[in-house]
């Protein structure tokens, strides 16, 4: 499946193991890289000598599973449905999967046209909860429209809630998504959402370990995740419980010296508990897109500076400002005291009074200054964030 010509023997044995070990498995990926893939694949075909580090049961099972193995018919299958077959060393093979060691994957299965290389190379994961409240929906899908719009692809897992919801936004901003499966490409899970996976199929990419028709079980929605952190510049987890499997994917990413990135909630919900668990640590809190950008991408994608609104006495000249809040908030002051609050002379003071009462902040009241309307209702709102 990597050209138009005959499989050759590499590849028919990577399928093979795709079939029969399970994804992640560092046993495997070890027997791969010091003896081979066609020598593995003869061995548990044969059986005659067992390969070192499994127990006989566990390499019976291993030789069991190979006897059913048909790695052309699953190649042909493959073909019907549209999916391609990648293995390491492929022009479209993404290089930094490779940092996982010996717990690379054996070969992807990828359905879509897109060049999965190209895309990995500006992609940041949006993982979280499940059950998600309506607050992670809504930042899982502004979060992936905001990287959408800015060109990143959003790599998510497919399933309900926040993964859902980053698809769904980065569809929706016309960007370009990635769902990394737990099971076959060609059988989409949930499957409630597979009208979702089709339609990112047609504009994305969807992408597995998995051969065709392979189901999921709980520990290969563990092992997937090392997928997405590996694929990724950085993983933002949005609302997570304290034994959320998106927290798998964040602590991957750490080890992997990716970016480990985590959106707040509220401080009493459960369904963050877990992300704030993260920021405690070492990864760094974002609030949008922008920020996420800053963060994984070139030198100079510098996020907007926040800052409140423009208060007409901001425009105010440094020396006013002092004497307009050396003034009592509910009194007059005569122009001595005001002076001393201020740190100024008291002509000064008085030449800053006369300006302030022009502009319309201070009024005279005898031998004193008072604030007027206009400027209590000024410093009631420069304070209202205190």
């Amino acid at each position: 499946m990597t050209g138009s010509g005959t499989p050759d023997d590499e590849l028919l044995g990577r399928v093979f193991l795709s079939r029969v070990v399970e994804p992640g498995d560092e046993v495997t990926g070890r027997w791969v890289r010091e003896y081979g893939v066609g020598e593995v694949v003869r061995r548990l075909r044969e059986g005659t000598e067992a390969l070192p580090g499994v127990s006989y049961k566990r390499w019976d099972g291993l030789r069991a599973r190979g006897q059913r193995a048909d790695p052309g018919r699953d190649l042909a299958v493959a073909r019907e449905a549209g999916v391609r077959f990648l293995r390491p060393g492929d022009v479209e093979w993404p290089g930094q999967l490779d940092d996982l060691g010996d717990a690379r994957p054996i070969g992807l299965w990828v359905r879509g046209r897109a060049s999965l290389r190209m895309w990995a190379l500006r992609s940041v994961a949006v993982v979280g909860a499940r059950a998600c409240t309506e607050y992670g929906a809504h930042m899982a899908a502004t979060l992936a429209g905001g990287l959408a719009e800015r060109g990143w692809v959003v790599v998510s897992g497919g399933a309900y809630g926040v993964d859902g919801a980053a698809h769904r936004g980065s569809l929706g901003a016309g960007g370009a998504t990635v769902a990394v499966l737990a099971c076959g490409v060609d059988r989409p899970y949930p499957r409630g959402h597979t009208q979702l996976i089709n339609r990112i199929a047609e504009q994305g990419l969807v992408i597995g370990e998995l051969p065709p028709g392979d189901h999921p079980t709980p520990s290969r929605f563990i092992v997937r995740n090392r997928v997405i952190a590996a694929l990724t510049r950085g993983t933002v987890v949005v609302e997570a419980a304290h034994r959320s499997g998106s927290l798998v994917t964040a602590r991957a990413a750490q080890r992997l010296g990716r970016h480990t990135i985590g959106v707040p909630g509220a401080a009493t919900s459960g369904l963050s508990a877990g992300v704030h668990e993260l920021l405690r640590g070492d990864a760094v809190l974002v609030t949008d897109a922008a920020e996420v950008v800053e963060l994984v991408g070139d030198m100079g994608e510098l996020a907007p500076e926040r800052r409140g609104p423009v208060l007409p006495r901001d425009l105010l000249e440094p020396r006013a400002r002092r004497v307009l809040a050396a003034l009592p908030g509910r009194r007059a002051a005569t122009a001595d005291e005001v002076a001393r609050g201020a740190q100024t002379t008291e002509d000064d003071a008085v030449a800053r009074l006369y300006e302030l009462r022009s502009l319309g902040y201070v009024e005279r009241h005898g031998d004193g200054w008072k604030l007027t309307r206009q400027a209590m209702i000024s410093v009631r709102a420069g304070h209202s964030g205190c």
